[in-house]
């Protein structure tokens, strides 16, 4: 078999580049190698414009030409650029020296920017570019690409606890009958416990450093002693919308990406259980699925519908959260100052992350299709008259009645009852005759407490 040497989505090695390479489109800017480029890039501009406004005798202040030539660099770059900065990389072999060689390529017909080209990436070490730049790339990624994917999730969510909020159905505790809730109730459950989730991985505070080799600016100091480093390197990072990490070695420890991945991983697990229930209620037929003209669910049974979104947002979200976990582990271990181990890992971001957009995109596709099945939720209930065994020994507690939990269990327990038995029952009991008329009107689709108040209450 002869497979063509240009890469495309048929060749790929991995499905977020192949089968599922548009569900991960949005990542790429942020993600790709490319993208880690025109951070870089960013990065050595923003670092070269503070050393240029930081008054050091050897470089004046740029004027407004020579700052707009800079910021374009940053607005434009391409993957044109990036080609060019891989080109100038089997030179150095050292992707960092490439970007740095690259600017002094753009600025070397400017005058002004020419005779400052050695300030670029001065005092640094590849790891201040390297590791600020991750920061933006998982920042702006988290803010502008996974927050409102999940977030859409949420709202689907949401909309189903408050459109099924009255529809009851047999709750399954081990597996058995169990005190009735509501459908939309359940999708509250969920709604909440990801609302949870999504609030801790906006809440992970990106740090970075730039602070050179051993995190002590020992090289920044040699040349200028009288500068102020800590607060220019601060103020560099705030400018980027990122929090400055005080102590580091060579590398910034990457503690706050293990929480963030961490936080993901935390999102993906509720996912994978709100999935295997939902999976769950359509095989007990709970739910139909909406039909699409062509759509085949077996190469040899034809009547079948199967839930495959939400099985393909399952397998997705383990391995995401497999990658999670690896990065979550490794990250913050260096062997002594530096070395090279979370490199590689760290060109691994967009994989974890990827596997997030298909599971997600999965799950709302999956969402789409549901159609509530209300006879079958129906049926199941009013052939379980024995959930009401918990309310009468309840309320007989109340009244004193003798053993009230032992009958009950001598009643129902391992056997089903009939609404004439459970009724018969009733009408033996010592009570007075609200609470007695309260119990011979309860029926299984009544009973379920503050099950639909809490769920329409449930704003998201």
């Amino acid at each position: 078999m002869k497979i063509a040497d240009q890469l495309t989505t048929l060749n790929a090695l991995s499905p977020i580049d192949g089968r599922y390479a548009t569900r991960a489109d949005a990542l790429r800017p942020f993600l790709s190698e490319a993208g880690f480029m025109a951070h870089r890039v960013e990065v050595e501009v923003a670092w070269l414009k503070a050393l240029a406004e930081a008054g050091l005798p050897e470089l004046p202040a740029f004027d407004a030409e020579a700052v707009a030539v800079l910021d374009g660099l940053v607005r434009d770059f391409s993957e044109d650029c990036a080609v060019r900065i891989k080109e100038i990389e089997k030179t150095t072999n050292h992707d960092v020296k490439a970007v740095e060689y690259f600017l002094k390529e753009k600025v070397a017909d400017h005058q002004r920017l020419a005779a400052a080209a050695e300030f670029i990436h001065f005092a640094c070490t590849s790891e201040d570019i390297n590791n600020t730049s991750h920061a933006l790339m998982l920042v702006r990624v988290r803010d502008q690409v996974l927050l409102p994917n999940l977030k859409e999730v949420l709202a689907q969510m949401v909309a189903f606890s408050h459109d099924l909020a009255d529809q009851p159905m047999l709750s399954r505790t081990h597996g058995q009958p169990a005190s009735p809730t509501t459908m939309g109730k359940e999708f509250a459950n969920f709604a909440a416990r990801l609302q949870r989730a999504i609030a801790q991985i906006e809440q992970v505070e990106p740090l970075a450093k730039l602070n050179g080799a051993t995190g002590n600016y020992n090289a920044h100091l040699s040349a200028y002693p009288e500068v102020d480093w800590p607060a220019l390197s601060k103020k560099v990072l705030t400018g980027l919308g990122l929090t400055q990490n005080e102590y580091t070695i060579q590398i910034e420890p990457h503690d706050w990406m293990a929480q963030l991945f961490d936080a993901i991983a935390r999102a993906n697990t509720i996912l994978i259980d709100f999935n295997r229930d939902i999976w769950s209620y359509i095989s007990l037929g709970f739910f139909k699925q909406r039909l699409k003209e062509g759509e085949v669910g077996s190469s040899t049974m034809p009547h079948k519908v199967n839930p495959i979104d939400f099985e393909n947002s399952e397998g997705n979200l383990g391995l995401a959260n497999a990658v999670f976990r690896h990065l979550s582990e490794k990250l913050p271990i260096s062997r002594w100052q530096r070395d090279l181990t979370d490199s590689t890992v760290l060109r691994n971001l967009g994989v974890g992350l990827g596997y997030c957009m298909v599971a997600w995109d999965s799950c709302l596709k999956g969402m789409g299709k549901l159609q509530l099945n209300a006879q079958v939720i129906d049926e199941d209930l009013d052939q379980c008259w024995e959930i009401l065994a918990e309310p009468v020994q309840t309320v007989m507690r109340r009244y004193g009645l003798p053993q009230p939990y032992e009958q009950l269990k001598a009643l129902t327990r391992g056997q089903g009852i009939t609404e004439a038995a459970l009724s018969e029952f009733i009408h033996g009991l010592d009570l007075p005759e609200a609470p007695k008329q309260y119990l011979l009107a309860l029926t299984p689709r009544s009973y379920i407490g503050h099950a639909a108040k809490l769920a329409k209450a449930f704003k998201g």
